[in-house]
């Protein structure tokens, strides 16, 4: 006689492989979350490159309140990065870098008031500082615009080639993780083999016999997903609290997607997996199973 639920008599140990998952989702998930805080961070800092205007020194103050809002409304600044250096305060700043010899000679100050700010990572290219730097020189009291050009140059080949790398690790991790957990389903799996077959041979369809492997291995995903994310969440916090400059690149709208992500992914690989496996099983013939 068929039972109602055709995987009650061989119980598996499906713990280890719900916990098997969830350390390849782990592993996966911490690989995923160090690339995206590589990236924060890479973002952080090319929004801290200074643009320098230098101010003619004839210039007004009403000139140099209109070069400063207009870069300040400008899409490309961010907001509130304006600041404006006058040459006595340069002077005095170099003058504490360099000792009191600078400038101790009766001359006249060659420093220039000077205007600094950061732009938006997205405009730190090449190109779009040559712009930036283009429509600011052209202004009423603005003598030039100086950027670290070579530093701009290294940032952005540098960011291109790690990036390439980080698409090809993250994308072999995924392909291994499919496999691994593949293994693991099978494996976890291989002693209802069969039953499985004996539910056919006494003329059960595929849809009822597979049915609830499927409903239990979307089930053990979920969980494995779970395990993970509260694994990485706790990770987190534990390098967070050690490293407290951490917490300003934080974005946990990201942190919360990747965990979305992970529960997704446990789900769909733990589903397709036992599908493909209870069908393989399936299919093969009774002699084969030994």
């Amino acid at each position: 006689m068929v039972s109602g639920n055709p995987i009650g008599k061989t119980r598996p140990n499906y713990l280890y492989s719900v916990i098997s998952v969830a350390l390849v989702l782990f592993t996966l998930g911490f690989f995923a979350m160090a690339i995206f805080n590589a990236r924060q961070l890479v973002h952080n800092l090319k929004e801290r490159v200074n643009l320098i205007v230098e101010l003619q020194p004839d210039v007004q103050k009403s000139e140099i309140e209109t070069i400063r809002q207009g870069i300040e409304q400008s899409p490309f600044s961010i907001a509130g990065s304006v600041v404006f250096t006058s040459k006595e305060q340069a002077a005095e700043i170099m003058r504490e870098d360099f000792g009191e010899d600078f400038l101790k000679l009766d001359l006249p100050n060659p420093l220039y008031d000077v205007l600094t700010f950061n732009v938006r990572s997205a405009y730190l290219e090449p190109d779009s500082l040559k712009a930036i730097r283009n429509m600011l020189v052209e202004q009423a009291g603005v003598v030039d615009v100086y950027y670290q050009e070579g530093l701009v140059n290294e940032i952005a080949r540098n960011i291109q080639s790690i990036s390439l790398i980080a698409i090809v690790v993250l994308a072999f991790f995924i392909f291994i993780s499919v496999a691994l957990i593949h293994n693991t389903v099978r494996l976890a799996l291989y002693a209802n083999r069969f039953l499985i077959k004996n539910m056919e041979l006494v003329g059960a369809s595929w849809e009822f016999i597979s049915h609830p492997y499927i409903r239990r291995g979307t089930m053990h995903g979920l969980f494995s997903g779970l395990l993970a994310s509260v694994g990485l969440f706790l990770l987190f916090l534990w390098i967070q609290s050690d490293i407290p400059g951490l917490r300003s690149l934080v974005d946990w709208v990201g942190l919360i997607m990747l965990f979305a992500l992970l529960l997704a992914l446990g789900m769909a690989i733990n589903t397709l997996s036992t599908y493909y496996v209870v069908r393989k099983y399936l299919k093969m013939r009774v002699d084969d199973l030994y």
